[in-house]
């Protein structure tokens, strides 16, 4: 008999994405056959809201996130903390974002990203839900606007699909923030990143695929699902000296004190 997986997490992907268009169904199904009963689907530009928040309300264990993405700060309209504050009504919504710094390949919108943050910012702090960040080769402001930020009034966070350096990982676990660990840690090259997971408390490590994107060996570089978050697990447990089923439990453990929301939700069906 097949031992039963241990239960986990993916706390970030996008199933709204056209990666899953007539499959849904199945995917949903393999990911809970891998041990993964609840998933964080996340909306990336508003106008879509509602069909991400249609994927969360149709299936148990899945919830939903919603925000702009700093790569589309320039293109969608700005969001408004009271539009975020009333979508966080709906008893599925768990998390504000995914938001933001990207100077990759949108720099020269820079300026309108932090904008934009700092609304999704405020909106978390009036909420209570954890903020989504998205970081890439844009650390220095990062650090900066998130620290001012959190001096002004403290907000729950989690740093996600995290592959910055350590000085990033430094500031956002100084100030109480979650590190998850996605399917690049997992990458044969990423030896400096998993040292940098390595360093930070097991308790603010979470669980995550981003899929479609990013997915983990041996799967990498076809299309990623949240069954596959299950491989990620493997790998961090090794990272922490813990064994699959403990690494799960600790991890699980820590999305349900940050994503406080869907825990209780979990608790009530």
């Amino acid at each position: 008999m097949t031992p039963t997986p241990p239960e986990i997490v993916d706390s970030h992907c996008h199933l709204d994405f056209p990666d899953f268009n007539g499959e849904l169904p199945q995917v949903i199904a393999r990911a809970r056959a891998a041990g993964v009963t609840r998933m964080v689907t996340i909306c990336t530009r508003l106008r879509n809201e509602p069909q991400v928040r249609a994927i969360a309300e149709a299936y148990d264990g899945v919830f939903y996130a919603a925000g702009t993405h700093p790569m589309s700060a320039a293109e969608e309209p700005l969001a408004t903390v009271e539009e975020l504050v009333a979508l966080s009504r709906h008893p599925k919504m768990v998390g504000i974002g995914e938001t933001g710094l990207d100077y990759h390949y949108t720099a020269d919108s820079k300026d309108i990203q932090q904008v934009s943050l700092r609304l999704h910012i405020e909106a978390a702090r009036r909420t209570g839900l954890p903020l989504i960040i998205h970081a890439r080769d844009a650390d220095d402001d990062m650090a900066r606007i998130l620290t001012e930020e959190h001096r002004a009034g403290a907000y729950p966070c989690v740093m996600h699909c995290f592959s910055s350096t350590a000085a990033l990982a430094e500031a956002a676990l100084d100030l109480g923030f979650y590190l998850s660990m996605s399917g690049i840690a997992a990458f044969p090259k990423s030896a400096d990143l998993r040292a940098i997971f390595a360093a930070a408390p097991i308790d603010r490590i979470l669980l995550e695929t981003d899929s479609p994107y990013l997915a983990p060996p041996p799967h990498r570089g076809r299309r990623n699902e949240p069954a596959y978050t299950a491989h990620t697990a493997k790998v961090g447990a090794e990272v922490y000296g813990l064994s699959l089923p403990d690494f799960a439990r600790q991890t699980s453990a820590n999305f349900d004190r940050l994503f406080s929301k869907a825990a209780r939700a979990a608790k009530a069906a």
